[in-house]
């Protein structure tokens, strides 16, 4: 199962993400947590310590490795299919059945922007993806930036993340936009931070087209800033966002 997870920043995506790592890592599967959003805090909402984290260097940061790897000396050729076997695990930290890795700030440009920084990530990307027995998540920005077709094409699944907000909703839509464009097999919704049947209303109104795509809803849960407060992992905030999530799970199978 391989699972790009995105939306409008403060949306609850990470702890989507985290609380479905660990319960795939409960059915005794490897999973891998990829954190690819340039702010994310997937770490902490896994419930890492500070001392965990500072052991964490972003992909894109391991400049030796990758000059190394892709052959680059920067006069602009370097291999755009670099041997990334052994950075998954060498540079994950765990818990449990769980592997986390950060894959750090991927540079922005125009069309032809290729680096050898992103060849890099783009290949890391590509090698978690070919493990069919194991489980990943990304846990991505807005813009999911980090999937080109060719990483697309070995997703599963995206699911967008929406708040019964006209913001959200209208990132939600641009996402979904995007990923159709780079041919996402299954493009899927869920509604996060639902306080009642309004809200649901609100989200059934504004993707009235796209009704079949929702997959599930998510309440508002306080006990998630309660565990965040106590650096908790977020699956530990209630058994009412467990059971919520899970089915959200069981419809992503």
């Amino acid at each position: 199962m391989k699972i790009a997870i995105s939306g409008k920043g403060g949306s609850g995506k990470t702890t989507i993400s985290a609380v479905l790592g660990y319960l795939f890592s409960r059915e005794s599967k490897r999973v891998f947590l990829i954190d690819a959003d340039p702010d994310g805090n997937l770490g902490l909402a896994m419930g890492f310590s500070d001392e965990e984290l500072s052991k964490v260097v972003p992909i894109v940061e391991l400049k030796e490795i990758i000059a190394e790897r892709t052959a680059s000396n920067g006069g602009g050729y370097f291999k755009l299919n670099p041997e990334v076997d052994d950075i998954p695990e060498k540079f994950s930290i765990r818990k449990d059945n769980i592997r986390m890795l950060v894959l750090g700030n991927i540079k922005k440009g125009g069309s032809g922007c290729y680096c050898p920084e992103n060849a890099f990530l783009r290949s890391v990307l590509r090698n978690l993806l070919s493990q069919k027995q194991d489980v990943v998540i990304l846990d991505m920005p807005a813009g999911i930036e980090h999937l080109g077709r060719a990483t697309a094409d070995s997703m599963d699944s995206i699911l967008i993340v929406v708040e019964p907000t006209a913001k959200s909703v209208q990132t939600a839509k641009r996402i979904h936009k995007l990923s159709a464009d780079i041919k996402i097999k299954k493009i899927l919704f869920v509604g996060n931070k639902i306080s009642g049947e309004v809200d649901k209303k609100f989200l059934d109104e504004a993707f009235y087209q796209n009704s079949e795509m929702f997959i599930g809803y998510i309440g508002h849960h306080p006990s998630i800033t309660n565990a965040e407060q106590k650096r908790s992992p977020v699956y530990t905030a209630s058994e009412k966002l467990l059971n919520e999530i899970s089915s959200i799970k069981e419809a992503l199978l």
